[in-house]
């Protein structure tokens, strides 16, 4: 039997996602975590054979989370599942550790296998992130500042500014999440880890001023 836990903020998902592996007979749920830093407070308790992991939670999220779950726990395998399907993000997340990536949008049976496999030792990426990752990777030509959406430019603009995502949510009419969902985006786009060196990439090019 393959035990999993599953660690997304939003209830509606973890229970969808445990509607869908109950149609099997070979993987149960046995946990669940709704933030970053949970992952890492109980992840040495979990004895699990896989960790389906979403990217954006509260908290401790993306690259961030993805390595500090591996140096604390080595062997975990991890599936990522998460809305976004650039490119850069995948394979960012898959040289942070992760052993596999799924989208959200994607059919039952390809969250299944991609769990099979990676409990069974292999890599697994979602076979509709193939051509978009080897396009992203011969492309080459788009400027990391170019790559940003408009979201991702007014929040980046919020950061260097010094505002909290709080501050910058109320701002732009937006939930902290979203928020907080575009500065893991821009980020991994822009190949930051933190954001001492997000502000001073926005400082830098100029992007602060609009």
């Amino acid at each position: 039997m393959i035990r999993i836990i599953i660690a997304d903020d939003h209830a509606i998902v973890r229970s969808g996602l445990k509607q869908i592996i109950a149609t099997t007979d070979d993987i149960v749920v046995v946990g669940e975590a709704t933030k970053g830093q949970e992952v890492l407070d109980h992840i040495d308790e979990w004895q699990v054979d896989l960790l389906l992991l979403d990217m954006a939670m509260p908290g401790v999220q993306g690259v961030d989370l993805i390595r500090s779950i591996r140096t604390r726990s080595p062997a975990l395998p991890i599936l990522v599942l998460s809305m976004h399907n650039e490119g850069q993000i995948v394979a960012r997340a898959l040289k942070a550790g992760a052993c596999g990536y799924v989208t959200k949008d994607s059919e039952p049976e390809v969250l299944i296998a991609g769990i099979r496999k990676i409990t069974d030792g292999g890599k697994f990426i979602d076979p509709a992130l193939v051509d978009v990752m080897l396009f992203d990777a011969d492309s080459g030509t788009a400027q990391p500042r170019q790559a940003l959406s408009g979201r991702e430019r007014q929040v980046l603009e919020g950061i260097s500014a010094g505002r909290s995502l709080g501050q910058i949510a109320e701002d732009l009419h937006l939930s902290p999440k979203t928020v907080s969902t575009h500065k893991m985006r821009l980020m991994e786009k822009l190949g930051i880890d933190n954001n001492a060196d997000l502000m001073r990439y926005a400082i830098r090019r100029g992007l602060a001023d609009g």
